[in-house]
Protein backbone atom coordinates (compact mmCIF):
# COMPACT_ATOMS: atom_id res chain seq x y z
CA UNK A 1 0.00 0.00 0.00
CA UNK A 2 2.91 2.57 0.76
CA UNK A 3 3.61 1.98 -2.71
CA UNK A 4 0.66 3.01 -4.44
CA UNK A 5 0.65 5.51 -1.72
CA UNK A 6 4.12 7.00 -3.03
CA UNK A 7 2.49 6.70 -7.00
CA UNK A 8 0.34 8.65 -5.82
CA UNK A 9 1.93 11.10 -3.83
CA UNK A 10 4.57 12.14 -6.51
CA UNK A 11 2.23 12.36 -9.51
CA UNK A 12 2.12 16.32 -9.56
CA UNK A 13 4.53 16.78 -6.40
CA UNK A 14 6.86 19.98 -7.92
CA UNK A 15 9.62 18.43 -6.08
CA UNK A 16 8.99 15.50 -7.18
CA UNK A 17 12.61 13.94 -9.13
CA UNK A 18 12.35 11.28 -11.66
CA UNK A 19 13.99 8.69 -9.25
CA UNK A 20 11.31 9.08 -6.32
CA UNK A 21 8.89 7.68 -9.20
CA UNK A 22 10.83 5.46 -10.65
CA UNK A 23 11.26 3.96 -6.83
CA UNK A 24 7.66 4.26 -6.54
CA UNK A 25 6.46 2.00 -9.30
CA UNK A 26 9.65 -0.50 -8.46
CA UNK A 27 8.01 -0.94 -5.21
CA UNK A 28 4.97 -1.52 -6.52
CA UNK A 29 6.44 -4.09 -8.93
CA UNK A 30 7.72 -5.79 -6.28
CA UNK A 31 4.39 -5.81 -4.29
CA UNK A 32 2.92 -7.39 -6.92
CA UNK A 33 5.36 -9.96 -7.60
CA UNK A 34 5.22 -10.83 -4.00
CA UNK A 35 1.32 -11.05 -4.18
CA UNK A 36 0.83 -13.02 -7.10
CA UNK A 37 4.04 -14.55 -8.64
CA UNK A 38 5.54 -15.99 -5.07
CA UNK A 39 2.17 -17.83 -4.74
CA UNK A 40 1.87 -19.31 -8.00
CA UNK A 41 6.06 -20.47 -7.33
CA UNK A 42 4.68 -21.98 -4.45
CA UNK A 43 2.05 -24.03 -5.74
CA UNK A 44 3.80 -25.17 -8.94
CA UNK A 45 6.39 -26.29 -6.75
CA UNK A 46 4.64 -27.59 -4.31
CA UNK A 47 2.40 -29.59 -6.79
CA UNK A 48 5.63 -31.28 -8.77
CA UNK A 49 6.93 -32.12 -5.19
CA UNK A 50 3.99 -33.67 -4.18
CA UNK A 51 3.43 -35.86 -7.72
CA UNK A 52 7.52 -37.36 -7.50
CA UNK A 53 6.94 -37.55 -3.76
CA UNK A 54 3.73 -39.60 -4.05
CA UNK A 55 5.09 -41.49 -7.28
CA UNK A 56 8.49 -42.62 -4.59
CA UNK A 57 5.58 -43.91 -1.85
CA UNK A 58 4.09 -46.01 -4.81
CA UNK A 59 7.32 -47.87 -5.62
CA UNK A 60 8.59 -48.09 -2.09
CA UNK A 61 5.00 -49.28 -1.25
CA UNK A 62 5.43 -52.38 -4.06
CA UNK A 63 9.38 -52.28 -3.55
CA UNK A 64 9.59 -52.86 0.40
CA UNK A 65 7.54 -55.45 2.41
CA UNK A 66 6.96 -55.99 6.43
CA UNK A 67 8.17 -59.72 7.56
CA UNK A 68 7.88 -60.71 11.13
CA UNK A 69 11.79 -61.26 12.82
CA UNK A 70 12.55 -63.55 15.94
CA UNK A 71 15.17 -61.95 18.49
CA UNK A 72 18.17 -64.70 18.13
CA UNK A 73 20.17 -62.60 20.42
CA UNK A 74 20.95 -58.91 21.37
CA UNK A 75 23.98 -57.05 20.47
CA UNK A 76 26.18 -56.82 23.22
CA UNK A 77 26.52 -52.76 24.45
CA UNK A 78 24.13 -51.98 21.76
CA UNK A 79 23.12 -48.36 22.66
CA UNK A 80 18.92 -47.33 22.61
CA UNK A 81 18.62 -45.55 18.94
CA UNK A 82 15.28 -43.30 18.19
CA UNK A 83 13.75 -44.20 15.08
CA UNK A 84 13.50 -41.05 12.54
CA UNK A 85 11.48 -42.42 10.28
CA UNK A 86 8.49 -43.16 12.87
CA UNK A 87 5.59 -40.51 13.04
CA UNK A 88 6.38 -39.10 16.66
CA UNK A 89 10.14 -40.18 16.04
CA UNK A 90 10.43 -41.30 19.33
CA UNK A 91 10.05 -45.01 18.71
CA UNK A 92 13.73 -46.49 20.25
CA UNK A 93 15.12 -49.49 18.38
CA UNK A 94 17.68 -51.47 19.82
CA UNK A 95 20.35 -53.53 17.83
CA UNK A 96 19.61 -57.52 17.40
CA UNK A 97 20.66 -60.85 15.38
CA UNK A 98 17.76 -61.90 14.23
CA UNK A 99 15.86 -64.46 11.99
CA UNK A 100 13.54 -63.95 9.91
CA UNK A 101 11.82 -65.13 5.93
CA UNK A 102 12.00 -62.97 3.14
CA UNK A 103 9.44 -62.47 0.72
CA UNK A 104 10.54 -65.19 -1.71
CA UNK A 105 10.87 -67.36 1.01
CA UNK A 106 14.38 -67.74 1.82
CA UNK A 107 15.82 -67.55 5.62
CA UNK A 108 17.62 -64.64 6.32
CA UNK A 109 19.74 -64.11 9.32
CA UNK A 110 21.65 -60.85 10.38
CA UNK A 111 21.84 -57.84 12.64
CA UNK A 112 18.92 -54.97 12.69
CA UNK A 113 17.55 -52.59 14.12
CA UNK A 114 14.39 -53.90 16.59
CA UNK A 115 11.56 -51.62 18.32
CA UNK A 116 11.98 -53.05 21.57
CA UNK A 117 13.31 -51.55 24.67
CA UNK A 118 14.59 -54.94 26.44
CA UNK A 119 14.84 -57.45 23.59
CA UNK A 120 14.83 -61.25 24.58
CA UNK A 121 15.50 -64.84 22.43
CA UNK A 122 12.38 -65.28 20.81
CA UNK A 123 10.77 -62.12 21.01
CA UNK A 124 9.12 -61.00 17.31
CA UNK A 125 9.04 -57.62 16.23
CA UNK A 126 8.46 -56.34 12.11
CA UNK A 127 10.90 -55.02 10.15
CA UNK A 128 11.32 -53.68 6.53
CA UNK A 129 12.86 -55.94 3.88
CA UNK A 130 13.50 -55.39 -0.15
CA UNK A 131 12.14 -58.56 -2.34
CA UNK A 132 15.25 -60.57 -1.55
CA UNK A 133 15.19 -59.96 2.26
CA UNK A 134 17.43 -57.12 2.90
CA UNK A 135 16.68 -55.02 5.72
CA UNK A 136 15.84 -51.51 4.06
CA UNK A 137 14.37 -48.65 5.49
CA UNK A 138 10.58 -47.70 6.03
CA UNK A 139 8.88 -46.90 2.67
CA UNK A 140 7.80 -43.09 3.12
CA UNK A 141 4.31 -42.46 4.12
CA UNK A 142 1.62 -40.23 1.69
CA UNK A 143 1.11 -38.27 5.11
CA UNK A 144 4.76 -37.32 5.43
CA UNK A 145 4.91 -37.02 1.72
CA UNK A 146 1.99 -34.35 1.66
CA UNK A 147 3.76 -32.39 4.63
CA UNK A 148 7.22 -32.65 2.55
CA UNK A 149 5.47 -31.17 -0.60
CA UNK A 150 3.43 -28.54 1.42
CA UNK A 151 7.12 -27.62 3.10
CA UNK A 152 8.57 -27.40 -0.52
CA UNK A 153 6.15 -25.45 -1.94
CA UNK A 154 5.95 -22.97 0.94
CA UNK A 155 9.80 -22.36 0.95
CA UNK A 156 9.47 -22.11 -3.02
CA UNK A 157 7.09 -18.81 -2.08
CA UNK A 158 9.26 -17.44 0.61
CA UNK A 159 12.55 -17.61 -1.48
CA UNK A 160 10.92 -16.18 -4.85
CA UNK A 161 9.83 -13.44 -2.39
CA UNK A 162 13.00 -13.30 -0.40
CA UNK A 163 14.54 -12.93 -4.52
CA UNK A 164 11.67 -10.44 -5.17
CA UNK A 165 12.73 -8.06 -2.34
CA UNK A 166 16.50 -8.74 -2.76
CA UNK A 167 16.61 -7.63 -6.44
CA UNK A 168 13.99 -4.44 -5.46
CA UNK A 169 16.70 -3.27 -2.56
CA UNK A 170 19.28 -3.71 -5.30
CA UNK A 171 17.63 -1.86 -7.99
CA UNK A 172 17.04 1.06 -4.98
CA UNK A 173 20.23 0.86 -4.26
CA UNK A 174 21.81 1.11 -7.60
CA UNK A 175 19.70 4.29 -8.44
CA UNK A 176 20.57 6.05 -5.45
CA UNK A 177 23.94 5.70 -5.65
CA UNK A 178 23.63 7.62 -9.19
CA UNK A 179 21.46 9.91 -7.53
CA UNK A 180 24.59 10.54 -5.54
CA UNK A 181 26.77 10.33 -8.06
CA UNK A 182 24.74 13.00 -10.07
CA UNK A 183 24.53 15.23 -6.97
CA UNK A 184 28.52 15.22 -6.31
CA UNK A 185 29.13 16.23 -9.81
CA UNK A 186 26.25 19.14 -9.61
CA UNK A 187 28.27 20.07 -6.34
CA UNK A 188 31.76 20.25 -8.20
CA UNK A 189 30.02 22.87 -10.59
CA UNK A 190 29.14 25.23 -8.35
CA UNK A 191 30.72 24.19 -5.02
CA UNK A 192 34.11 26.27 -5.88
CA UNK A 193 31.61 29.42 -5.94
CA UNK A 194 29.54 28.34 -2.86
CA UNK A 195 29.40 31.36 -0.12
CA UNK A 196 31.12 34.12 -2.39
CA UNK A 197 28.23 35.49 -3.91
CA UNK A 198 27.64 38.98 -3.02
CA UNK A 199 31.18 39.32 -0.90
CA UNK A 200 32.99 41.49 -3.41
CA UNK A 201 35.19 39.00 -3.94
Amino acid sequence: MRAIGGIWRWRHNPLRRGTDLAEAWVALSALLLVLFVAPVAGLVIGTVAQGVLQQAVREQRGTRHEVTATVVREVPGSPLDLDPETATGRETRTRVVADWTAPDGTAQHGTVLAGLEVPHGGDHFAIWTDGHGRPAARPLDSVTATTHAVLAGFGAALLTAGAVEGGRRLIVWRMVRRRYARLDRAWDRVGPDWGRTGTGC
